[in-house]
């Protein structure tokens, strides 16, 4: 069970990091 929370919080963490990456690219345009 642990395992499985610790990879549930890194998909978050992308996810997170994907939408800063989109809203970066943004103010960049």
């Amino acid at each position: 069970m642990g395992s499985v929370k610790k990879k549930r919080r890194k998909k978050i963490a992308k996810h997170k990091r994907r939408k800063q990456l989109k809203s970066m690219r943004h103010k960049n345009k």
